[in-house]
């Protein structure tokens, strides 16, 4: 894997390296770039020499974003969810855009939890699957 040095690589500011933050979150640095071009998550800051550099707060958005996609939702959802998020935190923002932040977000909680009985399904058919293949395979002439 080359001569890569322990441990993560982080500058004297506390800003990560992209290769840092893929490795970190399990993903890949194609998929970093990718939602950083979609204006989905885009690093605080580049290098010098044009490197993307992450603050821990854009890893928390992130995590966000890896934790939405397998779930289906859509980049534009992911977008809208991290903007919602971003004005729950802003005391000065508008009560009407509170208001729709917190249904959005009520609705991708929905969303999630449905998402969730699925998969879990998905897995109880999964289990019974291998059991029976094992069984099959055990009773099977050798």
């Amino acid at each position: 894997m080359g001569n890569r040095a322990a441990g993560p690589v982080v500058d004297t500011d506390g800003l990560m390296q992209v290769g840092v933050v893929a490795e970190r979150l399990g993903l890949s640095i194609r998929s970093l770039h990718h939602w950083d071009e979609a204006g989905l998550v885009s690093p605080s800051a580049r290098s010098a020499a044009g490197y993307r550099l992450y603050t821990e707060d854009d890893v928390n958005r992130l995590l966000t974003v890896r934790r939405m996609k397998p779930l289906g939702f859509s980049l534009e959802e992911m977008k809208q969810l991290l903007t919602s998020l971003a004005i729950l935190d802003d005391p000065d923002a508008d009560p009407t855009d509170t208001d729709r932040a917190r249904t959005f977000i009520a609705e991708c909680r929905r969303r999630a939890e449905d998402s969730y009985q699925s998969l879990q399904q998905r897995l109880t058919w999964a289990d019974e699957f291998r059991y029976l293949l094992a069984d099959i395979d055990d009773h099977a002439p050798q």
